[in-house]
């Protein structure tokens, strides 16, 4: 395993890991003296390209994205969200994980699953491709959005996942909506860092999206916190351009050539 991925497993019980997602150079240069892993996540499908759900983010425009990440991070671990429909068999999984790592340099790629996709995370495993896990709520294939770990089976299954995807070989994994106790439980349970969103206080480490985190998106959800509202910022700076371009105040003589 690579040094930064054995340098965050140690992390674990003992300092909080930080994680944030990035679509671009700029805002993953910002966010790089800041965080422990920085993910480019496929929740770009609904935040940059208005899509009705991840299923219809591509490959070829996850890793043009990572490209784009990529120059911007210096110190985090990078990781990359494979697309829906891209790692349906091991087989398929292995063609298009090596195509990420190989174009993007990213330290590692995300897959969506438990039980299903044992021997699909275990063969990338094998084959030196470090693989970080998501349980929970899972955007790619569950149809409604709704927090996980009410019903006794739920919680029994989220468990055993986490188990197995420790043992298939994952470095972390993301737990995304699920009951405080549980996100407790399964932290409690296996060896490997868990990555909550929506999933409490408990979880090894936390991740947003970064949109979600600086209020650019007007949207509102329960386990979101906004840390400023950037829409404001850019409405302002927007407002005062447009007056000053109207009133011939931009550019003036320090803008001109």
């Amino acid at each position: 395993m690579k040094k930064k991925i054995l340098d965050l497993i140690k992390k674990k019980n003992k300092q909080k890991i930080i994680s944030l997602t990035a679509y671009s150079k700029n805002v993953a240069s910002i966010l790089d003296n800041h965080c422990d892993i920085i993910l480019v996540g496929d929740s770009l499908g609904s935040v940059l390209y208005n899509y009705k759900s991840t299923r219809e983010v591509t490959l070829n425009t996850m890793i043009e994205h990572s490209k784009s990440v990529r120059m911007g991070v210096k110190k985090s671990l990078m990781v990359v969200d494979m697309p829906y429909n891209t790692y349906r068999t091991p087989k398929e999984a292995l063609k298009n994980a090596k195509q990420i790592m190989k174009k993007t340099k990213c330290d590692g790629v995300k897959l969506e699953g438990g039980k299903k996709i044992y021997k699909t995370i275990n063969t990338l495993v094998k084959n030196k491709i470090p693989v970080m896990g998501h349980l929970g709520l899972l955007p790619q294939s569950d149809k409604t959005f709704k927090f996980k770990g009410k019903k006794k089976l739920e919680r029994d299954n989220i468990l055993r996942d986490s188990q197995l995807l420790e043992k298939a070989g994952v470095f972390s994994i993301v737990l995304e909506c699920i009951e405080t106790s549980l996100a407790k439980l399964v932290s409690q349970n296996i060896k490997v860092p868990t990555i909550g969103i929506g999933a409490s206080k408990y979880c090894d480490g936390q991740i947003l999206v970064f949109d979600d985190l600086i209020g650019l998106n007007p949207m509102s959800y329960k386990f979101v916190k906004k840390y400023a509202n950037i829409r404001k910022d850019i409405s302002k700076a927007v407002s005062n351009y447009s007056k000053e371009v109207r009133r011939i105040k931009f550019p003036n003589k320090k803008n001109s050539f």
